[in-house]
């Protein structure tokens, strides 16, 4: 599996470079997004700016990465989908569980947003 990692601050950014998101690279993704997790990383925004396709065992990847980050209260942002991906999405009605951005700095804003958010309810 081909990627890129950038850890800033608040989030980290996982890049996919690969043009397929299936059972070939899912398993390595679910992994990789654990091990950050496990790492600290609690928000997490993935890229998939690159991917053509997405199978079902990818969708699966994006819900663990979406149920590890919520249940510790992060937040899992996926930007740059491509159409037959978002097609995929909403067909299997995942759009209103995964939160979905257009760019990446949107992704980011979404992000920062959550944190204030939260450090508000903290504060309560």
């Amino acid at each position: 599996m081909k990627y890129t990692i950038d850890k800033q601050e608040k989030y980290t950014l996982l890049s996919l470079h690969e043009e397929k998101l299936d059972s070939s690279i899912a398993p390595n993704l679910k992994s990789e997004m654990v091990t950050l997790h496990a790492e600290g990383a609690r928000n997490l925004i993935l890229d998939l700016g690159e991917v053509k396709y997405t199978d079902s065992s990818g969708l699966s990847a994006l819900l663990v990465g979406n149920r590890i980050l919520q249940e510790d209260g992060g937040i899992f942002v996926l930007t740059r989908l491509s159409e037959h991906t978002l097609k995929l999405i909403k067909i299997s009605q995942l759009d209103s569980v995964l939160n979905i951005l257009p760019s990446i700095e949107e992704a980011i804003d979404a992000v920062f947003m959550h944190e204030i958010e939260k450090d508000m309810k903290d504060g309560e």
